[in-house]
């Protein structure tokens, strides 16, 4: 086994997708990651195509190098298990409110009792120690609440005329799984020089509240919001892929020189020492006829010959996929990132590969997609229950090969 985090047991008390994300991050990276399901199993089984019914697309995008083990937690012999189970391990992960895992007993006080060098970690919508503890959070609501709605479709006079609109993804879930997950890393890297471990928590809301305001907190920074929020040229509405005679081409400039570059790219030299444009201030406070500039001069030419002009210049810029295009993408082809896998029960699949690279401890895929309880019986009987006591404590769930 390969990885950062070979030697390392998670156990995976979570559904939908913030932590299924986290998790299969870990478990990529090399951890051990034991999905902890009810009978009725994680609902993303449920969601999007499939080939047999619990295995649908949804979930098999989430939930790769995982082992399935069911437990009834409304079972004591089942939470005893779970306790059991904790013993061993060395994280442990949940997405549930606070007052549920109290419930099914799995809360940090009696995970941390069963084993006080575990990692427990967790994300919820909001933090334990406010009113807001126990309420619901699902994407949409913290799309809203964090700002990010208002952002995406609230630009003043932008194609979307003022309304809020959500991202078209999950990105509050995904992104508080990427933090939750790095999250854990650095908790496991902090027990490594004091021995203990420790609870963490992600909150989606701040979490969400902090990611949108590294732009436009703006004359907030010095304390002064009274003088407006929000970084201009994020908020105009003619910051958008410019069209060309043929289709769309993406485009920045940030410094100078790029912006020397450009205008000579442009064939509008001139430009570069207007003062509306020759400094970063100018450029900001006039970014409207900037970029109304540039998409006039983009229609002059098809997309290829941009491009082609863009990269002679050293101009950052790209094409406009769809989701069709991404598939297609020569780069992604070339480097490999999609990759076909072959699955024990569902034939053949696509998944996506590792992003991140490691020079001398690199991740894996190293486990298909699991049944619900594929794994019950052996991870159970390592855990020194007999085949009676397994039946009760995973519910009956128990697929065999």
């Amino acid at each position: 086994m390969s990885g950062p985090l070979a030697g390392i047991r998670v156990i995976d008390v979570t559904i939908a997708v913030l932590g299924p994300v986290a998790t299969q991050i870990l478990g990529d990276m090399g951890a051990e990651v034991i999905k902890v399901e009810t009978p009725d199993g994680d609902p993303m089984r449920q969601i999007g195509p499939e080939r047999h019914p619990g295995m649908a697309a949804y979930f098999l995008n989430l939930n790769r190098n995982k082992k399935s083990l069911v437990l009834d937690l409304k079972r004591p012999a089942a939470q005893a298990a779970m306790l059991r189970l904790a013993a061993t391990s060395d994280v442990f992960v949940h997405n549930m409110r606070p007052g549920a895992a109290t419930r099914l007993g799995i809360d940090y006080k009696a995970i941390a009792a069963a084993n006080p060098r575990i990692v427990y970690a967790w994300a919820s919508g909001y933090r334990p120690d406010t009113p807001y503890r126990d309420r619901a959070a699902f994407d949409d609501v913290i799309q809203g609440e964090s700002g990010l709605a208002a952002l995406n479709g609230g630009v003043p006079n932008g194609p979307n005329g003022g309304e809020p609109r959500y991202v078209p993804m999950v990105v509050c879930d995904k992104l508080s799984g990427h933090v939750l997950a790095g999250a854990v890393g650095m908790a496991l890297y902090a027990r490594e020089r004091t021995g203990r471990g420790q609870e963490v928590h992600v909150p989606m809301m701040e979490t969400m509240a902090a990611f949108n305001l590294v732009d436009h907190l703006w004359h907030g920074v010095l304390a002064e919001p009274e003088k407006g929020l929000g970084y201009p040229r994020m908020l105009t509405p003619y910051r958008r892929p410019y069209a060309t005679k043929d289709g769309h081409v993406c485009l920045l400039a940030t410094t100078d020189r790029q912006w020397r570059n450009l205008f000579a790219a442009i064939d509008c030299s001139e430009m570069a020492d207007d003062p509306r444009f020759s400094t970063i201030a100018g450029r900001t406070a006039n970014i409207d006829a900037l970029y109304t500039l540039l998409a006039e001069r983009m229609r002059e030419r098809a997309t290829a010959e941009w491009r082609g002009r863009l990269d002679a210049f050293d101009v950052p810029n790209g094409v406009v996929n769809d989701l069709p295009g991404l598939l297609a993408d020569p780069y992604l082809r070339d480097t490999g990132f999609f990759q076909r896998v072959e699955h024990p029960t569902e034939g053949p699949t696509m998944t996506t590969a590792i992003p991140v690279s490691f020079s001398d401890s690199p991740g894996s895929l190293r486990l298909p997609p699991p049944r619900l309880g594929e794994h019950s019986e052996a991870l159970l009987a390592e855990l020194g229950y007999s085949a009676a006591e397994i039946a009760e404590i995973a519910g009956g769930i128990v697929p065999r090969r």
